[in-house]
């Protein structure tokens, strides 16, 4: 049996209590089956009616009637948001009218944000937050406080930590519920290989005008493959068939759908030889996973592709608990044109940053601290930490502000 809840703790719900005290709209956006609607059903009741547009006749009511729908309701959660867009104006004139915070609670399957007539439409009116798969810490019960705690200077330990084979596990099965709760590594890729023909076959339909939906299922499976590296538009698209617009195009849609990231470099004033490409990172391991075929096995086999899909899973860490962090924090990557390179680099607002390498070994060598030391002779006194990442058990000083630390820290206390 695996060590899964039936239900679990989402980090992100305080911060969406929060924004309903003083704000009018609350948007709830991240993938399909993240537990969006789980969580924002915890919000609803007889002072907030709960309302989804996957139900067919309510949608229908939405699309034919989007100001009629809308008048009926004092407050409430629509779920699936983008299912309707034509209710986003409908919404907008409720709230010019009645400008009380805590209306209306929306969720939706694509980064609405990314729709100038959304964006528009609800300025100043609306707070959006993501709620991505499951974190380890949410499942596992950690402090997810990573990120802060690097941060204020400490770094991270863990009294219980989670080494080879117990990682690969937690690699390979991602963050989505469905997956999460399967036990066998063929029903997760079963699960994958459904939920990703679902999104292509129908949510992605809802949000863009795509014709050959065969070229965007072949085009996400190169993108997988070349997950953790440069993002070369014209060499993608040409896999595929695609010319480079195009392609951008389809990588945009991916991200709209919270399947995938571009990572900018960092830089920064001094700061001339810089790659300015940026990288593509999954926001699902387990999704990853299954598109390019990973298993237990494949792990020990292939070092090289576990080791990418390793980068992907700790980038969705980070990604999670920025979400929820007390502070604001953006994440990036380094690469010079000497090749000299640092996975991650997470800058907070005042432009401090901490450098983050991530190793797929039981142990670390000086080369594993080139990146580290380049980025901190470049960042000065904004450089707080450098960390490598590690399959280790024992947080370990290796030198000026650069530390050794177990993977499993993200989640574990």
């Amino acid at each position: 049996m695996t060590d899964i809840p039936a239900m679990f703790p989402r980090y992100i719900q305080p911060r969406v209590a929060v924004a309903l005290t003083d704000t009018p709209v609350v948007l709830v956006s991240g993938p399909r089956q993240a537990g969006k609607t789980t969580l924002v059903r915890q919000f609803a009741g007889a002072a907030r009616r709960f309302i989804t547009l996957d139900d067919e006749t309510t949608l229908l009511a939405a699309r034919n009637d989007p100001a009629g729908l809308i008048r009926s309701l004092d407050s409430a959660v629509i779920d699936e948001i983008q299912r309707a867009p034509s209710l986003i104006l409908a919404i907008k004139k409720s709230i010019d009218e009645d400008r009380r915070p805590g209306r209306f609670l929306l969720t939706g399957s694509a980064n609405l944000m990314t729709l100038p007539a959304v964006a528009d439409s609800l300025a100043g009116r609306m707070e959006s937050l993501a709620l991505l798969p499951l974190a380890r810490c949410e499942i596992q019960s950690g402090a997810g406080k990573w990120i802060d705690a690097i941060f204020s200077g400490h770094a991270p330990t863990t009294a219980r930590p989670e080494v080879g084979d117990a990682l690969v596990d937690k690699v390979l099965r991602g963050g989505y519920p469905e997956a999460v709760a399967r036990e066998t590594p063929r029903r997760r890729m079963a699960w994958a290989k459904q939920y990703i023909d679902a999104l292509i076959q129908r949510d992605i339909r809802e949000i863009a005008s795509i014709e050959k939906l065969d070229q965007l299922a072949r085009l996400l499976r190169v993108l997988a493959q070349v997950a953790g590296q440069l993002c070369n538009f014209s060499q993608l698209g040409g896999q595929v068939g695609l010319d480079h617009k195009t392609a951008a195009k389809y990588l945009a849609v991916f991200e709209q759908m919270y399947l995938l990231r571009r990572i900018d470099p960092w830089h920064g004033n001094r700061l001339s030889r810089i790659v300015k490409t940026p990288k593509v990172q999954f926001i699902d391991s387990g999704l990853l996973s299954s598109l390019v075929e990973l298993t237990d096995a494949a792990t020990i086999r292939d070092r090289a592709l576990f080791g990418r899909v390793l980068e992907s899973f700790v980038y969705a860490e980070l990604l999670k608990q920025a979400s929820w962090a007390e502070q604001d924090y953006r994440l990036y990557y380094y690469r010079d044109k000497d090749q000299v390179e640092v996975d991650f680099v997470i800058e907070n607002a005042s432009g401090q940053i901490v450098g983050v390498e991530v190793k797929a070994a039981a142990s670390v060598g000086e080369s594993d601290l080139r990146g580290l030391k380049k980025l901190a002779s470049l960042a000065g006194e904004q450089f707080v930490a450098g960390v490598v990442l590690y399959d280790g058990t024992e947080t370990l000083p290796l030198g000026d502000r650069r530390w050794a630390v177990p993977i499993s820290t993200l989640w574990g206390a």
